[in-house]
């Protein structure tokens, strides 16, 4: 285990991260790394291939995107390493050597199996790729032996048993290749919970995102379409702040939050003065991580992923060399 090293990842399954991404992940990695420590920050295009297999050519679009947006986020390729998942072939074959010794059992009650099996439809047959996510996972975490994962308290189940996967190779083979990485749970969980512009989940498939790289007016268009308390029918009407997306981005982005559910609350405010104060507050928020994505260009962004892509084999294919040790195959 290195002390200050991070591993985190996004599926590419969409060119563009919402606000959901960014609060649930992305805030938080900045956070993270401007604290000193050392980040390794994964496009997961393999991941993206359970879902979306048939649709191989737009991950590899996606990639580049994504990336864009991890940039503009706030992401320092100086002081992080940024790379697509597949530019790192120890990732795979790390999970392939998993892969023979984890139990099957131990995937088929991990939480994320029947996530994803939802994310499928009706397809008519989940692949292997869906049962042998966390399998892959576990590699991406363990190739870069880190302090911690960044992850909320409702996910962490699901990484327990990267843990399991780890200390099952140590006492299979002797040696104690994997340290134990902990669960890096943010202090403010709130933003990890932020809700779609209808009061769901946000997610593409619910087409209810503010997305990193809306414009102003795109965002304008949205929030005025976004769901407010039911009941509050005129402005003297009482408001539910707690069950009105608007609201919920006021208490991210608006310095004035407090007072300005109070006012909801008590009918001294309607939905059209929320929604307008709202739209402002998120586009200020917004303005710079919008500026510089718009100064990155493909050539740019291809070349910080070619560094970041060498910088983690460096420190894959250091792990790879002990796990083949390790098993003897050296």
């Amino acid at each position: 285990m290195t002390a200050r090293r991070i591993l985190s990842g996004m599926r590419s399954t969409n060119p563009r991260l919402h606000i959901g991404n960014y609060e649930g992940a992305l805030r938080n990695w900045v956070e993270l790394q401007n604290e000193g420590y050392e980040m390794f920050c994964m496009v997961a295009d393999y991941h993206a291939l359970t879902t979306m297999y048939e649709d191989a050519k737009e991950i590899a679009k996606n990639n580049l995107e994504v990336a864009k947006d991890f940039v503009a986020g706030g992401i320092d390729p100086e002081k992080a390493a940024i790379f697509i998942q597949s530019h790192v072939p120890e990732h795979a074959e790390l999970h392939l050597l998993f892969s023979m010794i984890t139990p099957l059992g131990w995937l088929e009650r991990v939480p994320t199996y029947k996530e994803k099996q939802d994310d499928m439809g009706t397809a008519e047959r989940e692949p292997y790729g869906l049962l042998g996510y966390p399998v892959l996972q576990t590699a991406d975490i363990l190739l870069y032996k880190p302090y911690g994962v960044p992850v909320g308290r409702d996910q962490a189940p699901h990484l327990e048993i990267g843990n399991d996967i780890g200390q099952r190779f140590n006492r299979l083979y002797g040696q104690d290749v994997f340290p134990v990485f902990k669960y890096m749970i943010p202090q403010d969980e709130n933003r990890a919970k932020l809700p779609g512009l209808d009061m769901r989940k946000m997610s593409k498939s619910y087409d209810n995102c503010i997305y990193l790289s809306d414009t102003e007016d795109e965002t304008a268009k949205k929030i005025k379409s976004a769901y407010t308390t039911p009941s509050k029918i005129k402005m003297t009407d009482p408001g539910i702040p707690e069950g009105c997306a608007v609201c919920q981005y006021l208490k991210l982005y608006s310095p004035n939050w407090e007072a300005q559910w109070q006012e909801d609350r008590d009918g001294l405010r309607g939905c059209s003065a929320n929604k307008k104060e709202c739209t402002e507050a998120v586009n200020e928020y917004l303005r710079p991580i919008r500026q510089r994505r718009a100064e990155l260009d493909d050539a740019t962004i291809t070349e910080i992923l070619r560094d970041g892509a060498e910088r983690a084999r460096a420190v894959a294919s250091a792990t790879l060399a002990e796990v083949k040790a390790a098993m003897g195959w050296n």
